[in-house]
């Protein structure tokens, strides 16, 4: 079980890196306009967080897309 969780972190926020740098967006000015620190976003980029479902809504907002999307992206 936690192998796919894992898996399912690193996939989703690979999905969320892509997504940011396709927007050209720096990983510090989007953390600013999620509302969430710096680190905390580069840990979720590298799937080391299981982030809530609070901060995937809001980071799914800042990129201009649904929760559903990223996580189809995903292939969750």
């Amino acid at each position: 079980m936690t192998t796919h969780i894992n898996d399912a972190q690193k996939k989703l926020g690979s999905v969320i890196r892509e997504r940011r740098r396709a927007s050209g967006i720096s990983q510090e000015a989007f953390a600013t306009e999620v509302g969430i620190h710096r680190t905390y976003i580069g840990a979720v980029e590298r799937g080391e967080r299981n982030v809530s479902l609070a901060n995937i809504l809001r980071i799914a907002r800042a990129l201009n897309v649904s929760a559903a999307q990223l996580f189809k992206e995903a292939d969750l």
